[in-house]
């Protein structure tokens, strides 16, 4: 079992700048898929320097690691548009918020998920991405906040 993002005080970069290497490593997992995962990770840490750091070990093999079920609810909400069909950006930025927003909970707030989401779609997405990113993310945020209060 990969561990669930629980280290707070161990962050040698800054969240943000984490969120993106994770990003980056999720869009870049889209056109290696005849590579192991790890192979990935180690051979991004080496060629783009990116940090050795336990928020984005965690979270991409977490996000990895609970694909089908993150892929199922971006389904759910997405108003007919199946993963498969989300542009290899807007699928990675929903993955990674999704995860954050499923087992981050208590240390990463909804709300700080789903903006720093909308962030990521802004630097790296389509204008016209961010509405759809917005939304489907915020019926996945109150799906989830609904499930806890019922």
């Amino acid at each position: 079992m990969l561990p669930v993002c629980n280290r707070k005080d161990c962050m040698a970069i800054n969240r943000r700048e984490a969120r993106e290497a994770v990003f980056e490593l999720l869009f870049e997992t889209e056109f290696r898929r005849d590579e192991a995962f790890e192979d990935i990770f180690r051979s991004s840490v080496e060629n783009r320097e990116i940090e050795v750091d336990p928020y984005i070990n965690d979270t991409y093999f977490g996000v990895l690691s609970h694909l089908d079920e993150i892929d199922e609810r971006i389904n759910r909400h997405s108003n007919g548009w199946k993963t498969s069909r989300i542009s290899k950006v807007s699928r990675s930025i929903l993955r990674l918020c999704v995860y954050e927003m499923l087992y981050c909970r208590g240390e990463i707030p909804e709300s700080v998920s789903l903006n720093e989401a909308v962030e990521l779609c802004k630097k790296f997405d389509e204008e016209k991405a961010r509405p759809f990113v917005n939304g489907v993310l915020n019926s996945v945020k109150n799906e989830i906040l609904g499930a806890e209060n019922a």
